[in-house]
């Protein structure tokens, strides 16, 4: 992954070996960098996006931009005994005015993230070369959903990538109030229930943050990757 390609290769490398899910990647060790940015180019095939999760690193970039291979510091995780719920929330959830659902429209979650307007964003880093490579994913068995359905309507919903004990968040949508927050806190509880250790939020946000996620640094973050085994093998 050359550098110096920076300037015209955007997105993946057409050039970059394809690697299938068994395949390991060595990335660069993101605790001998000060930056966030950790390695740049390749592509999104199935085994370079698990050896980045294995390494505490995810793709992260905008569009005309090559891959930016990320790993923030800090970093924004919630536990099992950080995870809140608000009264509000707890309301809302034990209305059932959303059906939360897993797994059954994959693509139309990720879609939906990829579609929304956020305060602050030009545009989308969800473009289809990462829609294509999660769905991959997804039929793979790595990538997941959480929905909230609403009179038979997608109303809302979050995706990640499950490895071992860990949960690691990728993005969320509503398009009706307090969608995303149903699905992903419905998650948080069924992950939990089967000895989930935590969710890996990646970067901190006042959303996330009101949930339950809490800062902890990079080197922090990658321990416990080293305790939790986050590995294919």
């Amino acid at each position: 992954m050359n550098e110096e390609r920076r300037t015209f290769i955007a997105g993946p490398d057409p050039d970059f070996p394809w690697l299938d899910e068994t395949y390991f990647f060595q990335f660069p060790n993101p605790k001998k960098w000060s930056d966030d940015i950790i390695s740049i180019g390749g592509n999104l095939s199935p085994g370079m996006l698990l050896s980045a999760y294995e390494q505490g690193i995810f793709p992260w970039y905008n569009p005309g931009d090559p891959i930016l291979w990320q790993s923030p510091d800090p970093r924004c995780l919630i536990f099992p005994d950080t995870l809140h719920i608000s009264s509000s929330m707890k309301k809302i959830l034990n209305s059932n005015f959303f059906q939360i659902k897993y797994d059954t429209n994959f693509e139309g979650v990720i879609r939906g993230c990829s579609e929304k307007v956020r305060p602050n964003q030009n545009g989308t880093w969800i473009s289809e070369d990462i829609i294509k490579a999660y769905v991959e994913l997804h039929s793979l068995g790595w990538a997941h959903s959480a929905e909230a359905w609403h009179d038979g309507q997608l109303a809302g919903g979050c995706y990640g990538v499950l490895m071992g004990r860990i949960f690691i968040g990728e993005s969320m949508f509503s398009n009706k109030a307090n969608a995303s927050k149903a699905a992903l806190i419905s998650l948080a509880k069924l992950l939990f229930g089967k000895n989930i250790a935590f969710i890996d939020c990646q970067v901190p946000t006042n959303h996330l943050l009101s949930l339950g996620g809490e800062s902890i640094p990079r080197k922090d973050f990658l321990e416990l990757l080293k305790i939790y085994k986050i590995s294919r093998y």
